[in-house]
Parts: structure tokens; sequence; C-alpha cells
């Protein structure tokens, strides 16, 4: 079995997602990239009855390479984003507060340190049909210059220049849109700015982006290395 270790990486992040609630059934999808390959999960497995054998290989024009069932339905999002960016590993989840906000905003603002981790504001990218081009079009662009993005009536993305990356991602993108929703619900329960004024959003993320695991973390989205070991990283334990 070609690329078995990315196989068996792609199973436990699936099955760690599930665990964590951030999808149900057999929603969302993982991928790694390792030089012209792409290993990605498939189509309609529930997470639990997943093997590394279930686990497709496909090439960057999504032919199967070594792949017994279909390919995840966004193989064509995953491939957009790979010849897009420098990331070599995908997620994408149905978290609730994430799929929640892509639904009633545009972007989600600077409203915690963790924005920065992102590169900035999350952007929210508009709804298309799952599996179309347009949605992976609509994906990249999103991701222009940030490690995650919301998608309209769908759920989230995060990548990274490892799975370990991406999938350690995924929580703090969560908690980032729960903060904003709280914030959203103390506004309309009238709780106007009687308190000390709130950090404006521009200021957040100066001073997030100023960190060093913030400017790390993009710089391995904008330029990673394509090799096998740094695909894996630790997703591996």
């Amino acid at each position: 079995m070609i690329l078995g270790e990315e196989r068996r990486a792609v199973v436990r992040t699936c099955r760690q997602m599930q665990r964590l609630g951030l999808v149900v059934g057999t929603a969302g999808n993982v991928s790694v990239r390792v030089g012209d390959r792409v290993v990605i999960s498939p189509s309609a497995i529930d997470y639990q009855d997943l093997t590394p054998e279930m686990v497709g290989v496909h090439d960057m024009a999504g032919a199967a390479v070594d792949a017994e069932l279909e390919p995840s339905s966004e193989l064509p999002l995953h491939l957009a984003v790979y010849k897009g960016t420098g990331a070599t590993a995908i997620t994408h989840n149905h978290a609730p507060a994430s799929t929640a906000l892509g639904l009633v905003v545009d972007e989600v603002p600077c409203s915690h340190y963790y924005s920065g981790m992102f590169g900035g504001p999350i952007r929210v990218a508009p709804y298309a049909r799952f599996g179309t081009d347009e949605l992976a079009g609509n994906v990249c662009a999103a991701l222009r210059g940030r490690l995650g993005a919301l998608m309209s009536n769908h759920g989230a993305v995060t990548i990274g220049p490892s799975l370990r990356k991406a999938f350690s991602l995924l929580p703090y993108l969560e908690y980032v849109c729960e903060i904003h929703e709280h914030r959203a619900a103390g506004q309309d329960a009238g709780r106007g700015p009687d308190g000390p004024r709130p950090q404006r959003a521009e200021d957040l993320c100066a001073d997030a982006n100023s960190m060093s695991w913030s400017r790390a973390l993009r710089r391995c989205a904008c330029g990673g290395r394509r090799g096998r070991g740094a695909v894996l990283g630790a997703a591996t334990g």
C-alpha cells in the first residue's frame, strides 16, 4: 500500500474530528499532499468504519492512483487549494459555531489574539454547491493570506504545512467563532460600551501578528516543504 503512513494519519484525523464534535456522520474531509500525490478521505464512509486501505491516493489532476472507493466530493476544492497555496494538508469540518457564523456574516473580525493565528479576519467563502469548481474558487479566494476560512452554509476549512498543524487550528477557529457569537449576543441583549473600550480589531490583529507562533504558522502555510516528513508532522502521534 503506497503512502501508508499518510493514509493512517488521515484516518486518525477524521476520527479525532468526530470525537471532538467537529463533524457528524460522514461529513467533512481530510487530505495531505506528498509531491504530486494527494491522499484524501473517501466519500460517504462512517469514520468509525474507515481504514487506511479505504483512503485513496490521487494525482494533482484528480485521477485515481490507488483508490478502491470514490474520493470525497470536495476533491476539486482540495486540489485547487494545493495548487494555489504552499499548504500540504487540509481539513474541512462542520463544527457548530463556525458553521452557524457562516450563515450570517461575510467575515469574522479580529476579536481575540487567536485571530492572528489565521493571518487576520476570517473570511467567509460565498455559497456554492459542494464539489463544484465554483466552491473551490470561492474557498481559495477566502484563504488568500489565511490559514483558515468559513464556507457559507457549509462549514470551515483549515490548511497547514502538516496534518498536525492544520488539525491543531480547528479548535482555535471554533473558539474565535464562539467568541464572536457571544459578542453579538451581548450586543443584542443591550449591553452597550459602558465598560472599557474594546481594543480595535486592527490593533488586535497587529498585536497577534507580532507573536512568533503566528509568524511561523503563516510562513509554513505560504511556502512549507512538501516532503513526506513535513506533511505528517506530529499528526502521526
